[in-house]
């Protein structure tokens, strides 16, 4: 016998054998049990129980009910049965209770009005339906009447009645005028619950005859219209203001009651003038908070979802200027039946338990009835395991028998609740409804839960296993749910495997595998992170995950928990999202999500846009004063960078329209500024807000404000005194700005007067003018200047002084007693006595160096004069001239210079610098090898800078590892040009280091190698040098040097630079020096060398050409094609005619001076030297920028070498920018000056010539 057991609805929940709790409407079994197991009836769908329809429709009254096996139906109307057969306007749905009635065929809606209850039976029992009162909508028209016209006095209250017909259910009114436009209502004017209009006062604007009440019925969707009102006000003087009354409701007190659930609607409208205000409170409480409402002008109190703790009385208080008036409502609030515990399907087992519960609440309290089947308990069959006690029916030692459908009903005066509950009592064995070998999958560290979903009767024991033969699971590890599940609440890697669920009852007992997989969780391990970005640029979020290799995971993108926009500047990679082209709405927070089957992690950033302030609005100006003003504005969007100032501008729309300038600026925190103010000047302002990413556009301008007239406040600035001429005085200054003027007429009184002399002041008044020309002053004399500016309300301060000079004139003395002290071969020092000051006529500025070549003392070869230039600073009397050539004769004058220009030069002096090392031979050739001896060939130092003494000659031998041997010197006289090198060894290599000397010492050397050959019969080893390339297209010329023995074998290997493919080889025909390489590349880097044949092979070192880029097509060469060779001849035609010209008149009226025939054939370097280079402060070619005149002879080396000197400017500490320093030193460039010789006359010295001829034609 198995154990009974109790079930009670206070204590544990009703259980099903699913060990799931069973609804009234559902009984969660898979199809396959339900096809097999039997079930009483339970409705499913019903009709409400107050089922208005409409008359013009078919009326269909449902009921729906499940059941095994399935239900019939039957009706009853008004409480007998209602034999649906014999009423061909009814019929019934296949498979369903639902009732149809056909009315759109000529059936009546009114007949079939009533109270309808559906049964739904099987072998099981009966369950009903609700009793369903049936009635058709009404909207009946309104009952005529006459409408007298409505004469109100103005200020008194008036009510327009509405009285809509009775209606099923009540119709919505509204009020209407003819225009079928809604009357506009107010405190004054409003509508009642009821639908009256109600007039607190009526004023002339009420006049009006087409006041209209309107009903609208929902459920036939028609409107009614009740006659037109007519309303007409008559005014009386005064208009009698009124204490308030209350229209509606009438008395000081009222009743009302509410039931549970339902909105109460309380009202209050009060007549009076002024138009009276209404308040409502809760006599001992307050009003209930989020429930409460107030509509119609507060004239209406609105609690919605009521409960009985909102008994109570509401007072509404109507108030105007002359007093108040109240109204108190009494609320009552009943309830229809609720429930507290519906009663709960049981399913039992033969033997078995239970109870079915009732209770309902309500207000008065609700009774409890039970029915079986339908059928009032009271008169049921009997069943000896039942026993009802109140709303419990207790069931002992159930049968199969005892299945039913017990009705419990709860019903009051205000309503009754009727609920089905069955009691089926089944015998099943043990089932497992979980499928075998079911899978399942979860995260480490996450809960698994394994099913074992099972059904029964009696209630099967549920058991774990772990493993085919493992032994039942017990512990805390484990949670073993009511409904056969098995919960891990922490899986592990060790708890995968194979799980069995064993039930077993009375019956039977079966079992079922399944089976536990542990992943690894999925992670991500580079969040997005917070973003700052500014407008229009480009951000990007990453997102890089980590899961398990097993799981498929997806990775979504999100905003603001949203999707992303569809935009195409939203570009989501495998691990990041990228936004293009950032906009301001690109704000927001980006989330990435990543989901698998069985997991999903989430990470979120924030991107915050950034941009330049939105310009301030809502300028205004306040506090007008003569000198200053108050200007405040409103701060535009900072687009999330806070402002951190505000520029402040303004225009003078006076003397500089369009034009703004800078103000002031304040900081971020500021949205005023006080600002000063110039007389007579139209002012408006504008402000720019500034953030950390930029300035914002310039606010509107403020309104204009133009300040008052006054005397200038301040003098021109940068006032000076310079004269441009030696007899006069420049005085020039800044002019005032317009709003510097202070008002209009601005002039300047400009004054001066000689220093230093007792002079009185001389003053002029201009205007529009920044300067002024003082005439016949002495030359370069002190004088003292200021300007003063006036305007038609007067001067401006007295001015303060400044010193000028009358203009400056060329120097009148030279530098005297010039001394020259050579210091090395490349360096001279130079000294002179300065000139007086009262002779330079001017600003001191300096002075100039002149110093060029004369000759080189070690050959007589004459070259073209350089001439250089050194400028020294202020009153200095000495400088060092660097760069010069060793063993050469100088020249140099020294001249004094000031603001005009340099004076007269100091008499040539002459100096000669000593010896210096020579440079090295200028070629060094070795040739004829022998078995024993070389054949050596050298030029002279190209500068010898003195007399060579000798030259001296080292050479050693080379072995096969590159190691040196013993140095052999030999000294060679200093005529000598060539050396024969005899007793050598044979087949070696020798290095030769080669020199010259003077008697200072010794120069540098140029070194080379050569080889002895090994025997006379033997070629000798080819050397390769000066290997060139020049690159075409496709093809490149190589040509090379070559020294060694005739017949020579040569070839040439070429491939792409940078790559380590082997090298290409072309063989070249005979003994050419050069190759010609086809099918390249083009626009391709390409390494080259040249090899020649014999025993070691050698070969050139690498060069390295770039063909030229592929061209779009084949250039025709030019000069095959005839057009242009025609073109060619008749230049040349046309130049030979012009040579015949010029010839035939130069013989006409040309002469030749025999000055001018010694000038053009002297020696460049004794001519005379021109000074009338001007330049200051430069090194540079004194004829650069003048123009060659005709029969000028050009000098063919106009180089300057390096080795012609190793001195620096730099190296004295000087500089070469042409400025001064501050101790007065020389500064800067100095360099060649060509002079040329004097041309007399304007015809050219020369013969002419062709080029010449063609030079003047050109």
């Amino acid at each position: 016998m198995m154990k009974k057991m109790s079930i009670s609805t206070s204590k544990t929940s009703l259980v099903l054998f699913l060990c799931q709790i069973i609804s009234a409407l559902d009984v969660p079994l898979d199809s396959k049990l339900l096809e097999e197991l039997s079930q009483p009836p339970t409705i499913t769908q019903q009709s409400p129980k107050d089922y208005i329809v409409d008359p013009r429709e078919n009326i269909v009254i449902q009921c729906e009910a499940k059941g095994k096996p399935p239900p019939s139906f039957s009706w009853t109307r008004n409480g007998t049965h209602f034999d649906i057969d014999k009423d061909a306007q009814v019929t019934m749905k296949p498979n369903s209770g639902t009732l149809v009635i056909n009315i759109m065929n000529g059936g009546k809606a009114e007949a079939y009005e009533g109270v309808y209850q559906c049964t739904a039976r099987n072998e099981r029992g009966a369950a009903i339906s609700n009793n369903i009162v049936v009635r058709p909508s009404r909207s009946p028209l309104w009952t005529k009447e006459k409408l007298e016209p409505n004469h109100v006095r103005e200020g008194d209250s008036l009510v327009l009645h509405c009285r809509p017909p009775v209606g099923l259910p009540p119709p919505i009114i509204f009020w209407m005028d003819n225009a079928f436009q809604r009357l506009p209502q107010s405190e004054r004017v409003s509508q009642g619950l009821n639908g009256d209009l109600y007039f607190s006062n009526v004023q002339p604007e009420d006049t009006r005859e087409d006041y209209i009440c309107y009903a609208r019925f929902n459920h036939t969707q028609t409107i009614q219209q009740k006659q037109p009102i007519s309303v007409k006000v008559f005014s009386t003087k005064p208009v009698t203001e009124r204490q308030p009354v209350l229209l509606t409701p009438t008395g000081s007190t009222s009743t009302k009651v509410e039931l549970r659930g339902n909105v109460l609607l309380l009202e209050c409208i009060a007549a009076g003038l002024p138009t009276p205000v209404i308040r409502w409170i809760k006599e001992g409480g307050e009003l209930p908070a989020n429930r409460t409402f107030f509509e119609n002008f507060k004239k209406t109190l609105k609690i919605i979802d009521v409960s009985e703790a909102d008994s109570g009385n509401y007072k509404c208080i109507a108030r105007n200027a002359l007093g108040s008036v109240h109204h108190v409502i009494s609320v009552t609030v009943k309830a229809a039946p609720y429930w507290i515990t519906a009663p709960r399907n049981l399913v039992l087992s033969p033997g078995e338990d239970g109870t079915l519960i009732c209770r309902a609440n309500g207000n008065p309290k609700p009774s409890i009835s039970w029915l079986a089947n339908g059928v009032p308990i009271a008169i049921a069959p009997e069943d000896p395991s039942r026993k009802v006690d109140g709303d419990t029916i207790i069931f002992s030692h159930v049968q199969e028998r005892s299945s039913a459908v017990y009705q419990c009903n709860a019903s009051n005066e205000y309503g009754y609740l009727l609920a089905n509950a069955f009691v089926n009592v089944l015998a099943e064995p043990p089932r497992i409804l979980t499928p075998a070998n079911k899978l399942y999958q979860v995260i480490a560290d996450s809960p698994a839960l394994l099913d074992c979903a099972y059904f029964g009767s009696p209630k099967p024991e549920i058991e774990w296993f772990k493993g085919v033969k493992g032994s039942i699971l017990r512990g805390n590890e484990y949670v073993f749910h009511d409904n056969g599940t098995l919960e891990i609440p922490v899986a592990q890697k060790n708890n995968a495997g194979t799980y069995t669920c064993v039930a077993r009852n009375k019956l039977g007992k079966i079992q079922n595998e399944v089976q536990l997989e542990i992943k690894d969780p999925t992670m991500i391990i580079k969040q997005p992170e917070y973003k700052v970005i500014q407008r229009y640029g480009q951000v990007s979020f990453e997102c890089i995950i980590k899961h398990d290799s097993t799981l498929l995971p997806t990775v979504t993108w999100l905003k603001d928990n949203d999707e992303l926009p569809d935009d195409e500047r939203f570009l989501v990679g495998k691990d990041n999202l990228t936004i293009m082209n950032v906009t301001d709405k690109d704000d927001g927070t980006y989330t990435c999500i990543v989901n698998t089957t069985l997991d999903s992690v989430s990470a979120s950033a924030v991107l915050t846009v950034v941009a330049r302030p939105n310009p301030p609005f809502d300028l205004e100006l306040t506090g007008q004063l003569e000198r200053s003003i108050d200007l405040s504005w409103l701060p535009g969007d900072e687009n999330n960078s806070p402002i951190t100032s505000f520029v402040i501008e303004f225009e003078d729309a006076l003397h500089e329209p369009g034009v703004w300038r800078y103000q002031t600026e304040v900081p971020g925190s500021q949205t005023t500024a006080q600002l000063k103010l110039s007389p007579y000047v139209n002012y408006s302002f504008r402000v720019i807000a500034v953030n950390r990413i930029g300035r914002s556009q310039p606010s509107e301008p403020s309104e204009q404000y133009l300040t008052k007239s006054a005397s200038p406040d301040e003098n021109p600035a940068n006032v000076q005194g310079i004269g441009s001429e030696p007899d006069n005085l420049v005085i020039t200054w800044e002019p005032l700005k317009g709003f510097q003027s202070n008002g209009p007429g601005l002039q300047y009184k400009v004054s001066w007067r000689q220093k230093d002399v007792d002079d009185e002041w001389t003053s002029v008044i201009v205007a529009n003018v920044s300067k002024y020309i003082v005439s016949g002053t002495p030359t370069f004399v002190p004088y003292e200047v200021k300007v003063q500016a006036l305007n038609d309300l007067g001067y401006a301060p007295e001015p303060s002084e400044v010193i000028g000079h009358s203009g400056e004139d060329l120097p009148m003395v030279a530098p005297g007693n010039v001394q020259v002290h050579v210091i090395n071969s490349t360096l001279a020092k130079v000294h002179w006595d300065p000139v007086p000051l009262k002779s330079v006529r001017g600003h001191l500025q300096g002075y100039k160096v002149y110093y060029w070549k004369v000759q080189s003392l070690s050959r007589r070869s004459r070259r073209h004069v350089e001439k250089k230039i050194l400028t020294f600073r202020g009153n200095k009397t000495f400088g060092m001239l660097p760069g010069l050539e060793p063993y050469s004769s100088y020249k140099l004058n020294v001249r004094v210079v000031n603001g005009k220009g340099e004076g007269p030069a100091s008499p040539d002096k002459v100096f000669k610098t000593p010896e210096g090392v020579p440079s090295s031979p200028s070629f060094l050739k070795i040739t004829n090898p022998t078995l024993d001896s070389l054949t050596l060939e050298w030029g002279s130092p190209t500068h010898p800078n003195g007399v060579l003494t000798s030259y001296t000659l080292k050479f050693q031998p080379i072995n096969n590892t590159h190691e040196l041997g013993p140095l052999v010197e030999i000294r060679i006289p200093a005529n000598e040009s060539s050396l024969i090198l005899k007793n050598l060894n044979y087949s070696t290599r020798y290095k030769f280091y080669f020199n010259a000397q003077t008697s200072v010492g010794s120069g540098s050397q140029i070194t080379e190698e050569a080889v002895t050959i090994m025997d006379e019969v033997q070629p000798l080893y080819p050397r390769i040098r000066n290997v060139t390339t020049a690159a075409a297209e496709t093809y490149a010329n190589i040509s090379w040097e070559y020294e060694g023995p005739d017949h020579a074998n040569f070839y040439v290997e070429y491939g792409v630079a940078g790559s380590k493919e082997d090298w290409k080889k072309e063989i070249v025909n005979g003994s050419r020096s050069f190759f010609v390489l086809k099918g390249l590349t083009p626009g391709t880097a390409y390494k080259v060398r040249v090899g020649a044949e014999g025993l070691s092979g050698f070969r050139s070192s690498e060069d390295v050409f770039e063909t030229g880029p592929a061209m779009a097509s084949r250039q025709v060469d030019i000069a095959t094609q005839g057009w242009f060779i025609g073109l060619m001849c008749a230049v040349a035609l046309l130049i030979l005619i012009l040579l015949i010209v010029c010839f035939i008149r130069r013989n006409k009226g040309g002469k030749y001076p025999v000055k001018e025939k010694e000038d053009a054939h002297a020696d460049p370097e004794i001519q005379p030297m021109k000074e009338d280079d001007g330049t200051f402060g430069e090194y540079s070619d004194a004829e650069d920028h003048k123009p060659l005149k005709k029969g000028s002879r050009t000098p063919s080396d106009r180089t300057v070498k390096k080795e012609d000197s190793d001195d620096s400017l730099v190296d004295y500490g000087e500089g070469v920018n042409g400025q001064f320093n501050e101790d007065g030193s020389f500064i800067g460039q100095y360099s060649g000056k060509k002079e040329k010789e004097p041309a007399e006359g304007n015809e050219s010295s020369e013969a002419p010539s062709p080029v010449n001829a063609m030079n003047s034609f050109v």
